[in-house]
């Protein structure tokens, strides 16, 4: 595996765990206590908060706000400008007193400016359709899209091959 890449420009706390072979682009914000696995590339201007945990051999595309309460599997794909949340009632001076976990199973992959509202599990080899807000766990190998998103269908091997291999 190639040697991790951090930009100059990059904020990595050095509380953060980063595997080998990551590539974390200019204007990233990696928080303490994250834990990143192997071969992740993370775009530029990204914000992974603290104890977010993303496995292996995963793509955040640029723009993609992480918030504590994350989890995210292997091989998972995250399209530009998508944002996790961690808190169900958000408000301004009051310390927040839960955070929701959410889950994000292996090799799912999350279209660009997807908002994923906490608290939900998005399946293994799910889809999230651009511009989706997923309120509700999405079962595994299902496509949902749609404010909400709803399932549109269940997915077949046709189209998730490759999602599973090693590339």
């Amino acid at each position: 595996m190639s040697s991790t890449y951090i930009d100059p420009t990059a904020d990595v706390s050095p509380d953060a765990v980063v595997g080998a072979g990551c590539l974390i682009w200019n204007w990233t914000k990696v928080r303490e206590r994250a834990c990143i696995g192997e071969g992740v590339s993370i775009g530029q201007n990204c914000y992974i908060d603290h104890e977010v945990v993303i496995g292996d051999r995963c793509k955040i595309q640029n723009g993609v706000s992480v918030y504590h309460g994350v989890t995210i599997g292997h091989k998972v794909f995250i399209g530009p400008s998508v944002t996790f949340t961690n808190d169900l009632y958000p408000h301004a001076g009051a310390p927040r007193s839960r955070t929701w976990s959410t889950l994000v199973g292996n090799n799912a992959s999350i279209g660009a400016n997807a908002t994923i509202v906490c608290g939900v599990e998005i399946g293994e080899q799910a889809m999230v359709g651009a511009g989706s807000v997923v309120v509700e766990d999405v079962p595994p190998r299902t496509l949902v899209v749609g404010n909400p998103a709803r399932i549109v269908r269940s997915l077949g091997n046709e189209e998730l091959e490759g999602t599973t291999g090693d590339g």
